[in-house]
């Protein structure tokens, strides 16, 4: 069973205690209606499916209930770490000795 730490809690729990909730850091319009109908289903609908690290909300459903961000490595689904909302994304100098830790 996959683990996953709320930042919230500060501790592991099941996933089936959580629910993923998209892509992370995704900036909403200032004005969402004055946009074209182009630029609004890039917003609504497109998003970044990459292979390797990547950047997801969560919610809590079962515990604290708050949301909070992620990073999963898409190819082990292992989870990197997690973080508050709000907090900035993770420096890339940590992201890079977890994968290289990874490998060996």
């Amino acid at each position: 069973m996959l683990l996953i730490r709320c930042p919230y809690c500060e501790e592991e729990r099941p996933e089936v205690e959580f629910r993923h909730a998209g892509e992370a850091h995704i900036a909403r319009p200032a004005d969402i209606a004055s946009i074209s109908d182009e630029a609004f289903a890039e917003f609504f609908f497109i998003r970044d499916n990459p292979k390797g690290l990547a950047y997801e909300r969560w919610r809590h459903v079962h515990g604290c209930g708050r949301f909070f961000n992620a990073v999963r490595d898409t190819v082990s689904d292992k989870f990197v770490t997690t973080y508050k909302a709000g907090e900035p994304k993770p420096d890339g100098e940590t992201l890079l000795e977890w994968m290289k830790d990874q490998k060996s």
